[in-house]
């Protein structure tokens, strides 16, 4: 589906699913709101899907790979072949995301959207738009149709997800390079400076990390981004599985399906779909606070409470999976508890 058909069917959400869910969570036998961001999770979900049932048995963790010309600047510990082989074994059950989605009764969706390899692994979803992105020090990491072909991957995805039974996505991400991409498309939609939005990664000295934030200032100054333009943000300094997980956000709010955003990178993209439709925010739900900089910067643009707070930095989407069980908690509560009413018993009522 074309980008701009997409954004004219992004779905407003149902007000009236979201009161027959909050209704129901206060009538069970506990008190009121007791269950704190879960209960207001599960009523937004019930917007994002336009009902007051839920159906969270088939969840799917996708998870878009690709790398980055930009690793060609030394900006990480690891070298771009790394893609191809943790991309190559999300299939063979081998990745930290496998064993989380194991315990989560999620199916494991890899997309390779740019990785630079001819991957020929079965279950691998093979939707390549080129080998890798630029080098963005010397030039775009992308054309603006390869950016508008990425995002449509993503969305086309939502749907078919969505047609497949799915009721809970995650966003993830696999790309070498890929916190450095991040963290230059986070300065530039925050208006931040990138010493604010620029971590580690996987592991940087220091020295390492301030060679890191001289690449992402480099690459801005050159190719100076609108901050007001979304995707001449997200082809001069983005990344192609950044630019697939925003599709799937918009996507989702399209078929009206949630997705789970990951940490910062995921989160980048929530925020990047956000930014070329604000009505999308409003089917994306987040998982956890990243340690990595400005990750709290960006939830709270997105105006976003995290569910955990482990200070994890996997990425692959293995935050975003973390809650999925309590998504099942929650929804286990909320179909099978007894209400007041049951009981004949004298409901709570809201002190304030």
């Amino acid at each position: 589906m074309q980008i701009q058909e997409a954004l004219e069917r992004v779905r407003p959400v149902d007000t009236g699913a979201m009161e027959a869910t909050r209704r129901k969570l206060d009538g069970l036998i506990k008190p009121l709101g007791s269950f704190g961001r879960l209960e207001r999770h599960l009523i937004k979900i019930a917007g994002m899907t336009g009902s007051s049932s839920f159906d969270f048995s088939k969840k799917g963790a996708v998870v878009f790979c690709a790398d980055n010309g930009v690793v060609d600047q030394g900006v990480t510990q690891s070298t771009r072949e790394v893609t191809a082989i943790v991309a190559e074994n999300f299939t063979t059950g081998d990745t930290c995301l496998n064993a989380l989605c194991r315990v989560a009764g999620a199916h494991v969706i890899p997309v390779d959207i740019g990785v630079a390899a001819d991957l020929g692994a079965t279950g691998l979803l093979q939707r390549k738009i080129g080998y890798g992105t630029a080098d963005f020090t010397r030039e775009p990491a992308m054309t603006r149709d390869q950016a508008a072909a990425a995002l449509e991957v993503g969305i086309d995805l939502a749907l078919e997800l969505h047609g497949e039974g799915y009721g809970l996505l995650s966003a993830g991400e696999m790309g070498i390079g890929n916190t450095t991409t991040s963290a230059a498309v986070a300065s530039v939609l925050l208006d931040l400076p990138v010493e604010r939005t620029t971590g580690r990664g996987a592991g940087l000295t220091a020295e390492g990390l301030e060679h890191k934030r001289e690449v992402i200032q480099k690459a801005i100054s050159l190719h100076r981004p609108r901050r007001t333009d979304p995707l001449d943000v997200l082809c001069k300094v983005g990344g192609y599985d950044i630019a697939g997980m925003a599709g799937l956000c918009i996507g989702a709010a399209v078929a009206g399906i949630p997705v789970v955003l990951d940490g910062f990178i995921s989160c980048i993209a929530g925020l990047l779909a956000t930014r070329i439709h604000i009505g999308v925010r409003e089917f994306l739900l987040p998982s956890h606070l990243s340690d990595q900089p400005a990750c709290d910067l960006v939830l709270a643009e997105l105006e976003m409470e995290p569910v955990l707070q482990t200070e994890m930095r996997l990425g692959e989407g293995t935050g975003a999976v973390a809650t999925f069980p309590l998504y099942d908690m929650i929804l286990e509560v909320y179909n099978h508890m007894l209400s007041f009413e049951d009981e004949q018993m004298e409901a709570y009522t809201p002190l304030v």
